[in-house]
């Protein structure tokens, strides 16, 4: 297949719908083969099969090691390599900062941050000597956030801090890594945000995007046009962070 990831193969994580399956679609639009890791296996088959042929679905824990390094040897077994891992499983509950517990904060980094660090791992044991991208599905709440949210922006802001790492000890490597900061985007986790439906934070309309605004950025920064560019993070926000 022609296009700008021909010959070239991706892991997108959370992949079985919203954001994830978007940035699948994209990147396998431009040729990547790619793999659709989730927690929810049927889902990410049922969705990899209706984006293509090239396409593949995996169950995948992504705070889970050994899942992680099954994921990552499943998808070269198929495709013969990896060049692009998106890390995008994000988990968003919601409790004041009085009512976490310990279990609670690790549940959320665990997915949020500690699967993007286990990934990236894996990505410096497997990628080639042509090395490949890395792009962090983070959140403007590592920016500003708003309440009951702490563990999430907390994990956002410590994947900035994770892929500027990346980007400094992947530079020998010939790995990039960069990170996009959606903003308000129109998928389930936008809508169920008890926030949203109290009343107690508002959006504009015309500040929410689409999952495919998220994707094209994503394959953008994979991409060889972005090929100087790492360690930075990208806001797709609409500019809504600009406000003041």
């Amino acid at each position: 297949m022609a296009g700008r990831f021909a010959g070239k193969s991706a892991i997108v994580t959370g992949a079985a719908g919203g954001i994830g399956a978007a940035i699948a679609r994209r990147l396998a639009a431009d040729g990547a083969g790619v793999a659709l890791a989730d927690l929810r296996v049927d889902e990410a088959k049922t969705m990899a099969a209706k984006i293509g042929s090239e396409v593949i679905g995996i169950g995948c824990d992504v705070g889970d090691e050994a899942q992680v390094e099954a994921c990552v040897a499943a998808t070269i077994e198929r495709f013969g390599r990896i060049d692009i891992i998106v890390n995008n499983a994000g988990l968003m509950p919601f409790k004041s900062l009085g009512e976490w517990s310990a279990a609670d904060w690790m549940k959320v980094l665990t997915v949020d941050l500690v699967g993007a660090a286990l990934f990236t791992r894996e990505a410096f044991r497997r990628m080639g000597k042509e090395g490949g991208a890395i792009v962090n599905v983070a959140s403007i709440h590592a920016l500003q956030t708003s309440p009951d949210a702490a563990p999430y922006a907390a994990a956002k802001a410590g994947l900035l801090s994770l892929t500027r790492s990346t980007s400094i000890e992947g530079k020998a490597r010939n790995i990039r890594a960069n990170a996009v900061l959606p903003g308000a985007v129109d998928t389930p986790m936008l809508w169920d945000n008890p926030n949203i439906k109290s009343g107690a934070e508002t959006i504009d309309r015309n500040d929410v995007g689409t999952p495919e605004d998220i994707a094209a950025a994503v394959a953008f920064l994979a991409s060889e046009d972005a090929r100087f560019v790492t360690g930075t993070t990208l806001i797709v926000d609409g500019g809504r962070l600009a406000k003041l």
